[in-house]
């Protein structure tokens, strides 16, 4: 779809108008034939007005299309823009279509209302469905590009339909390490009505918290060991997890929640039974979760390796 097409489209629809009313004003009795006791001017400038209501309302909607698609729109919110244009030039077209068919606009009004109330009781999920999507549309619990869980379903936005949202599935039963496993994820939107979901990649912070365990021996100086951790955990996020954390501060100050969030990674230990584990907590981008541990953790077991006398690991132990 581009500019030209929607400026045509307009320009038939224009025509199509002039055309039908022209077609109006003609003498009845000028000999037009008469299709089932209708006469043919009647039905030619009623098929002319309902070429100009599709042709002006695809017309305009191509148009608003090339509006949406701009560098400087964001894709997220030209999308949702793009759905709701779409619902609403779609109900205008069937009123126009029905409006210039009967000549009776009040007429039809009211009988898609009956016509509604009536789909009410005989579609129920469908309709739950656009009510959920005018939730998501609304609340923005989650927008196209984020990664969330909704229920059982994990994954990618890809599109947020009247009736469907679909996933780009992550994990799922092929992989664990919050990477795609290629399948896509189709879910009714009245799901989240009912489920929770979680977003990952929230638009004001696409950042989690993280922990990266590292187990060590009883053997170890422990001390040591968290300190050495931390300063790599430091070295490897460094001021890129400052400026996140302050934002996650400053976020954190519009809510009632209190918190102490530290600027770096922290340390916890935990103790098991045959060994001790080091968490190493930071935040990092939802999507390079999994790259980020991956690096982390071959840095720390290097930097580990260089300390064979004060950091030793539970070798030869049930793990």
């Amino acid at each position: 779809m581009n500019r030209p097409l929607g400026y045509a489209l307009l320009t038939l629809a224009l025509a199509a108008t002039v055309a039908a009313n022209l077609v109006a004003e003609l003498d009845p009795d000028s000999g037009w034939p008469t299709v089932a006791t209708v006469p043919g001017d009647v039905i030619v400038s009623k098929v002319l007005l309902a070429v100009a209501v599709l042709a002006g309302t695809y017309g305009l909607y191509v148009l608003v299309q090339q509006v949406l698609v701009r560098p400087m729109v964001s894709k997220r919110r030209a999308h949702d823009a793009r759905n709701v244009f779409r619902l609403v030039l779609g109900s205008l077209a069937i009123v126009g279509l029905l409006g210039v068919l009967t000549e009776q606009w009040l007429g039809v009004l009211f009988s898609l209302g009956i016509v509604g109330f009536a789909v009410t009781f005989a579609l129920q999920q469908p309709l739950f469905s656009l009510l959920g999507w005018l939730y998501i549309t609304i609340k923005r619990p989650y927008q196209v590009g984020d990664r969330v869980q909704i229920g059982e379903a994990s994954g990618d936005v890809l599109e947020v339909d009247f009736l469907v949202t679909t996933l780009w599935e992550i994990n799922g039963d092929l992989v664990t390490t919050n990477q795609p496993s290629g399948r896509v994820v189709t879910l009714p939107n009245s799901t989240v009505l009912s489920a929770e979901v979680f977003n990952y990649s929230w638009e004001e912070l696409p950042y989690v918290w993280n922990e990266l365990p590292v187990q060590v021996a009883y053997e170890t100086d422990l001390e040591f060991a968290r300190q050495e951790l931390r300063t790599v955990a430091e070295e490897y996020l460094g001021e890129e997890m400052e400026r996140n954390v302050a934002r996650y501060r400053e976020l954190l100050d519009e809510t009632p929640v209190e918190l102490e969030v530290r600027s770096g990674p922290t340390v916890n230990v935990s103790q098991e039974e045959s060994w001790v584990t080091l968490r190493v907590r930071y935040l990092v981008h939802t999507r390079r979760s999994q790259r980020v541990k991956n690096e982390l953790y071959e840095r720390v077991l290097a930097r580990f390796n260089e300390h064979p006398n004060r950091v030793s690991f539970p070798v030869s132990r049930n793990r």
